[in-house]
């Protein structure tokens, strides 16, 4: 009986070895990083930003794999349900994480149990936008020409359950007038539509949007913010506009497999801080009219957090389902 007590042993003490081993040489191949939004979305152009300096700081190249669908439900399944070896790690925003959650009766992951929070990377606010054509030209015409015409406005957003459906949801319950959600599969989806007409307006990040402003091809409505952005100085912040409360910023950043290791997680956390920080991507946040966190991976699990439990009693109270 002892010797088997010995054996067993033995080989707990050699798995805690091997275990050690394998963490201390970490990463000692490519890390994949699955962006829940197709190309030209924000969540995709700021995976492809960061992923530069990480690879270059870890010396392995990190891939950004998009994996849209279901309102970034899709990519983030594929993450929850990956190897926990620090080798697959996802984008995180609210919809998949503290959105959809509490909108969806049925879920193929617990974001609040199957994910660990890896590093808040940036944030920025959405930008309620329309095309040109449209009869009304700021916020407070829109809310009049919804009101008097109900649910012939229709916005688009990148899918159900984002940031932009959210802060849509959030226009119709503060402003009382009815529009119509049309929801894609991203943001470029979104926004061409809406260039072409077929939708009137879109809810969208900063990046994606700003050629377009700049070109006058879609007119700034309202930023979603306490505080107007750097790159829009001429278009209001939502209370300026007439809808104080509507604020609504959206969040990016990395999440993990729940049961990877720790030690990997502290190093991943340690150099996506290290990559933000690095100035030519300070540069491009600041290009992008977006900020770049600075939360602890702490921290940032407590906002995830926070916002989940906020929103499943927003949600309730507005009655809102998206099955």
């Amino acid at each position: 009986m002892k010797f088997h007590h010995l054996i067993a042993g033995l080989g707990l003490g050699l798995c805690s070895v091997l275990a050690t081993a394998q963490t201390a040489a970490y990463p000692s191949k490519p890390i994949k990083l699955i962006a829940t939004y197709g190309p030209g979305s924000s969540i995709d152009i700021i995976a492809r930003l960061i992923a530069k300096p990480l690879s270059e700081q870890l010396g392995q190249p990190v891939i950004v794999d998009n994996k849209p669908g279901a309102g970034g439900d899709l990519g983030t399944n594929f993450v929850a349900k990956a190897e926990k070896d620090g080798y697959t790690i996802g984008f995180a925003s609210a919809g998949p994480i503290t959105v959809n959650p509490n909108v969806r009766k049925k879920m193929p992951y617990d974001s609040m149990v199957d994910l660990v929070p890896v590093a808040l990377i940036a944030t920025g606010p959405n930008v309620i936008l329309a095309n040109p054509s449209q009869p009304f030209k700021d916020l407070r015409e829109l809310i009049a020409y919804a009101k008097a015409n109900p649910e012939k406005v229709s916005y688009a957003s990148a899918g159900m359950g984002t940031s932009g459906h959210i802060a849509g949801e959030m226009f119709q319950h503060l402003s009382k007038a009815k529009v119509l959600h049309v929801p894609y599969k991203g943001n470029s989806e979104a926004i061409t539509d809406t260039l072409g007409g077929r939708t009137q307006l879109v809810i969208s990040g900063v990046p994606p949007i700003l050629p377009f402003v700049k070109s006058g091809q879609l007119r700034a409505l309202a930023v979603a913010d306490t505080k107007r952005s750097a790159l829009l100085p001429d278009v209001p912040t939502v209370a300026e506009a007439g809808l104080p409360g509507a604020e609504s910023a959206a969040w990016y950043g990395l999440v993990a497999p729940a049961g990877t290791p720790p030690e990997i997680l502290a190093r991943l956390s340690e150099e996506i801080s290290k990559a933000v920080r690095n100035p030519e991507v300070q540069e491009r946040f600041s290009a992008l009219g977006i900020a770049a966190g600075t939360e602890s991976r702490q921290e940032f699990g407590k906002r995830m957090s926070t916002e989940h439990a906020r929103f499943k009693e927003l949600f309730k109270s507005i009655n809102l389902q998206m099955d």
